[in-house]
């Protein structure tokens, strides 16, 4: 199993393929080459301390070591975004999870992830707001 350690990989795979599996978001980017599946685990803060997140962490490689030669495709780098329930969900269930969400992402229905549009400026929608509220519209004359 070949992990992901460059931050440019994980957001490749953000940008990529996605699919909600139980405790689980996979994510999923094709590197267009012959090269093995490369797998990236995710556990943020918000999901407990790090004794917590490091025993999710040593739960999802024990899974994804049982589950990614029978489902991943080579060429492909996944990411693994964890939840909470991780932690307490049986074993046998995280492995399925992770083949059900790997098999979501090569389904052919799943769609990109839209890229994140900019924001408006913080001023100009306070303006807007404004004109809104006093019920004018904005004309540039």
């Amino acid at each position: 199993m070949d992990r992901l350690v460059k931050r440019k990989d994980f957001l490749a795979a953000a940008g990529g393929l996605r699919a909600n599996s139980g405790p689980l978001l996979l994510q999923a980017h094709d590197r267009a080459d012959d090269g093995a599946a490369r797998i990236g685990l995710t556990v943020t803060k918000k999901h407990g301390n790090a004794v917590e997140r490091n025993r999710i962490r040593r739960r999802l490689r024990e899974a994804v070591r049982a589950a990614l030669p029978r489902v991943a495709r080579p060429g492909f780098d996944y990411v693994i975004v964890a939840r909470r329930a991780a932690l307490s969900t049986r074993f046998t269930d995280l492995v399925n999870d992770i083949e059900r969400g790997i098999a979501r992402l090569h389904s052919g229905n799943r769609r990109r992830h839209p890229p994140a549009r900019p924001q408006p400026a913080a001023a100009s929608a306070a303006v807007q707001a404004t004109a809104h509220a006093d019920g004018e519209t904005a004309h540039d004359d």
